[in-house]
């Protein structure tokens, strides 16, 4: 069964920078496409990055110039870089696999907590 596992959330101040980091295993990572999702507190689930299977990326309006998403696959990890944090940034990021980009995910990891300060 596909797992994916994320880490590198914490608690950071507004302006710092931050990486997520994400490791598949029970399926062959470089040839899906993978995602990042960004729950805040008390509001659904949004989709702020994608990556397909060669690298090339696409993000959310409303993260397009802070958040960077790449992908290693002699690794199997896909990383979100987020610059510039701000508070709205707070929540939990979760690592998906997607069929294609944009799509709805069907595997999702279990999640990693960023608190970000004023």
């Amino acid at each position: 069964q596909a797992r994916l596992v994320e880490s590198g959330g914490g608690l950071v101040q507004a302006g710092d920078s931050l990486s997520l980091s994400c490791v598949a295993s029970e399926f062959t990572f470089r040839q899906w496409n993978m995602g990042w999702y960004h729950q805040a507190p008390g509001k659904e689930r949004d989709a702020v990055a994608w990556i397909n299977a060669n690298g090339n990326a696409e993000y959310a309006d409303s993260v397009k110039g802070r958040f960077k998403i790449s992908r290693n696959n002699s690794n199997n990890t896909l990383f979100l870089h987020i610059d510039n944090i701000k508070p709205e940034d707070t929540g939990t990021y979760f690592c998906v696999r997607i069929a294609h980009m944009r799509a709805q995910p069907a595997v999702w990891g279990q999640g990693t907590q960023v608190t970000v300060s004023l």
